[in-house]
This record gives C-alpha cells, sequence and structure tokens, in this order.
C-alpha cells in the first residue's frame, strides 16, 4: 500500500508526480545495469506499480565483470517478474570504426538501442537511474569545461524519449535503501578509478569541496535551481533577439543582421544547433568585430561567413566536378543544372539580354569547354571593359559575398580562358563583332529556390527555355 512505502521510494514517487513523467497506464523499460541506482530504479517502479520491463546492455569492455552484471540482471528479473532485454555490443570495434572514444560509443550504442527498443516493445520511453549527484558531476564538469547558463542547470528531469525519476535523492540514499531492504547489487571497478573526468570530479573534487561544505551537492543544486527560473526569463528574451536577427533566407542561405546580435549567447543559440562547438562559436563572435575580414567557419555539417553587415550561415556544399563539353549540344550538368550550346550563323541570332544567356565568336571558342568554380588566379577582359581583371575583383565589385564567390561557375575553352562568368559578363575577346560568321549560343539554367526572401530574384528554371531545348 502507498503509505507502507519506503520513504525512499515515496521521494520517487513524488518526483514523478511533481514532474509529470510517467502514468500507470503505460509501459517503460528501465535501463538496468546491475549497479545501485538501477536497482533502486527497478525496485522503486516496481512497488510504485508502473509496467515496466528491463532492458541491459552488455558492452564487453570488463572482461569477467560484464559477464558477472549480466548475470546478476538475468537472477533480479527472474527474482522479480520483471521481463529482461539483453543486447551485445562490440564496443571497441565501434569506437574505433566511428573514430570515437569508448565511453560515447558506448553512450551513442545504448541510445540508439533503446530508441530501437522502445517501438519493438510500444513502450513509452526509456527510464535511466541518473541520481542527484550526476547532476551534481554534471554541473561541475561543464563549469571546469566552460558552458553556458544551461550548462549550470544540471540534469534534466526528462528529454525526448528518456525519463530521470532519481534526480532528487542521492547516491548515498540510494544505497542506504538497498541496504535496509536487503537488497544485493553489483559495483563497476572502473567507477573507483579516477582516469575519466566525472571520475576525478567524484572522487577527487568533490571530497575536497566537502571539507568546505558538508553539504555541496545541496547548495549546487539549489542554486541550479534558481538559475532555472532565470534561464526561463533569459532564454525568451535571447529569442527574442535571435528572431529580430533573423533576416530571411536566399537559395539555401540564412541572413542574419549583424547589428541585431548583441549577446554571445544569441550567437550560441544560432550555431550551437548546426554543430558548432563552444569554442568554434566564441571564434565567430570575436570576428563580429571585423566581419569583413573574410574569414569563413566550420562546423562538421555548416558553414558562415559575414557579408555587408549580416552573417550568412548555410550547409556545406558537396565539391563541384568539372564537367566538359566536347561539342555543341544539350548537357545535364547535374538534377539542377543544365547547359545549352548551339551554334548559329551571325543573321539568325536574336540578341537578348537575359544574364544566363552568352554568345560567343565560334571561330574564337576552341572546343572542348569546360564548366568549373572560379580558381585563384583565374583571370578575364570584362565585355565593356578594357584590360583585364581578376574574377575574385570582379565579383568583389559587384559586392558579391565569399559564398557567392567560391560558388561562382565559369566557362573555359580548351585553353583554360574563361569565356564567360556564368550569368555575370563574357570576355571580351570573345564578343560577337560584325566580323562574326558563326555564334556559338550558351543557355544556362539552375533550378533554385523560389521562396527566397532576401536580396535579389535567382536564376530559376526557365519553361520557356526547357520548352525551347526539348524542341529543338
Amino acid at each position: 500500500m502507498k503509505n507502507e512505502l519506503h520513504s525512499f521510494v515515496k521521494s520517487v514517487e513524488l518526483f514523478i508526480e511533481k514532474n509529470n513523467l510517467m502514468s500507470l497506464e503505460k509501459k517503460y523499460l528501465v535501463a538496468l545495469s546491475g549497479g545501485a541506482d538501477s536497482v533502486a530504479l527497478v525496485l522503486s517502479l516496481q512497488m510504485l506499480g508502473y509496467n515496466i520491463e528491463a532492458v541491459h546492455c552488455n558492452f564487453h569492455l570488463r572482461g569477467e565483470e560484464s559477464a558477472r552484471d549480466e548475470s546478476f540482471c538475468l537472477d533480479l528479473c527472474k527474482h522479480l517478474n520483471i521481463k529482461l532485454h539483453v543486447v551485445h555490443f562490440d564496443t571497441r570495434e565501434y569506437a574505433s570504426g566511428h573514430k570515437m572514444s569508448i565511453e560515447m560509443a558506448a553512450r551513442h550504442l545504448r541510445y540508439n538501442y533503446f530508441e530501437q527498443l522502445i517501438g519493438d516493445v510500444g513502450a513509452q520511453a526509456v527510464v535511466v537511474a541518473h541520481h542527484k549527484d550526476d547532476s551534481v558531476e554534471t554541473i561541475l564538469i561543464n563549469l571546469i569545461r566552460g558552458t553556458g547558463i544551461h550548462g549550470l542547470l544540471g540534469i534534466s528531469p526528462s528529454r525526448g524519449n528518456i525519463i530521470r525519476p532519481l534526480l532528487e535523492v542521492s547516491k548515498n540514499e540510494i544505497v542506504s535503501f538497498l541496504n535496509e531492504i536487503g537488497q544485493s547489487f553489483v559495483t563497476d571497478s572502473s567507477n573507483l578509478i579516477a582516469d575519466v573526468v566525472r571520475n576525478k570530479v567524484r572522487l577527487s573534487i568533490l571530497p575536497l569541496m566537502r571539507e568546505i561544505n558538508p553539504s555541496v551537492e545541496d547548495s549546487i543544486m539549489i542554486t541550479a535551481s534558481r538559475l532555472r527560473q532565470v534561464a526561463g526569463c533569459f532564454d525568451e528574451l535571447i529569442k527574442k533577439q535571435v528572431s529580430s536577427s533573423y533576416a530571411g533566407e536566399k537559395r539555401g542561405i540564412r541572413y542574419y543582421d549583424l547589428a541585431s546580435i548583441k549577446e554571445e549567447y544569441s550567437l550560441f543559440l544560432i550555431l550551437h544547433p548546426l554543430g558548432f562547438s563552444p569554442s568554434s562559436i566564441q571564434m565567430v563572435y570575436d570576428a563580429m568585430a571585423m566581419p569583413s575580414s573574410g574569414k569563413c567557419f566550420f562546423s562538421n555539417s555548416h558553414e558562415v561567413v559575414f557579408h555587408r553587415g549580416h552573417m550568412l550561415v548555410r550547409e556545406i556544399k558537396k565539391p563541384f566536378s568539372p564537367m566538359k563539353f566536347p561539342i555543341v549540344g544539350l548537357y545535364e550538368i547535374s538534377q539542377n543544372m543544365k547547359l545549352s550550346l548551339k551554334e548559329q550563323k551571325r543573321e539568325n541570332v536574336q540578341i537578348t539580354k537575359s544574364p544566363n544567356i552568352a554568345y560567343f565568336d565560334a571561330d574564337k571558342v576552341m572546343f572542348p569547354l569546360t564548366m568549373r568554380r572560379i580558381k585563384k588566379g583565374d583571370r578575364f577582359c570584362p565585355f565593356g571593359m578594357k584590360g583585364s581583371k581578376l574574377v575574385s575583383d570582379f565579383l568583389t565589385d559587384l559586392k558579391k559575398s565569399l559564398f557567392d564567390k567560391v560558388d561562382q561557375l565559369v566557362l573555359v575553352d580548351d585553353k583554360d580562358r574563361v569565356l564567360w562568368v556564368v550569368g555575370m559578363r563574357i570576355d571580351n575577346r570573345f564578343r560577337i563583332t560584325s566580323n562574326t560568321k558563326s555564334v556559338i549560343l550558351a543557355e544556362y539554367a539552375e533550378k533554385k529556390d523560389s521562396s527566397e526572401q532576401v536580396g535579389s530574384s535567382s536564376h530559376a528554371f526557365d519553361n520557356d527555355i526547357n520548352d525551347h531545348w526539348c524542341s529543338n
């Protein structure tokens, strides 16, 4: 009965109710390692009447201890009449293959399996045994490494499909509860060695802090609770600032007004979800003082540049492979890009002002032609101008961003002479003159996002051009 519950279990029950974590009508998976924390969690949830199944991950990292832990979990669940799911991982091979630490590999394997098992058994979530001490350690680790305000809030009671009902009980309370009811558990010997960061905090730093304040864990958690209230107000303010800084999107590039990004944490909210580390974000923030520096900043998936009072953010593009055109014809460069090359007599050519169409004196063009990105040192003689100019300088004069420059395509001939800065300007040396007898007509189209909100309109696919290509 509820009034006969152990005080420890009542504490767990109150925490679950206060945070609305679980329902008696739904099924849950409980991560069971065999250690004191997870054993206390399984017992508490069973005493409270929750529908649970246990799951044990054997990472094969501690030899006989790993086998001992699995055997213990099997015996415990059999005794409690709880269904147990057991999975085996070759953690070292996974870590080596994915170039990550053993600790991170175990985390990936564990949570990926939990996600799959939730669906397989129809569970609501996975319940894990993080407790107050874990939360305190997390706060200290984040503080040591450098963190924003959220890193000082401790572990959240729930996130996604992970639930943590033990966050208001300490390790000592867990062990005392198990001892009082006569329940055994296993001990992971690796937790007793001050090697990894968390173990150093647990075994070396916290004992020193307790000499100053025996209730240091409680004090830290009280501070975290107060910070959580502050963080709520802070988040609302920063979200408004981030929202006001967003200036729209064009061709997959997000634009942010630099003048509106006043706090480094605003920048953190923009860039951290895109894979930028705190140190990288710090470098971007420092560079905002000199946004015309031409620097580019990268995460594994995104890149950032500054341009004319804006921060531009986009996904890193795949390299563009140069494409050769040995003769005139219709070419599909990619799923989104096409180029038509035609040769016509001069008298049959009707000149248009479309930036996607270029005209060259056929006698001056040497096939095969190649379309590629610009490269360092590319020069051409811009149509309507005297003398030559670096293509990069030409684009700078047009106030193009660094993204525009690295994406810019050029059409070159067999001697690698730039015939056309595509969509911009042809080379004056290959222009049509009164002596031109035959014309090479180059017509380019690129499918781009039609929902652009920033800057000038882009060159989208032209239905008339496609019809023209298909009919010839």
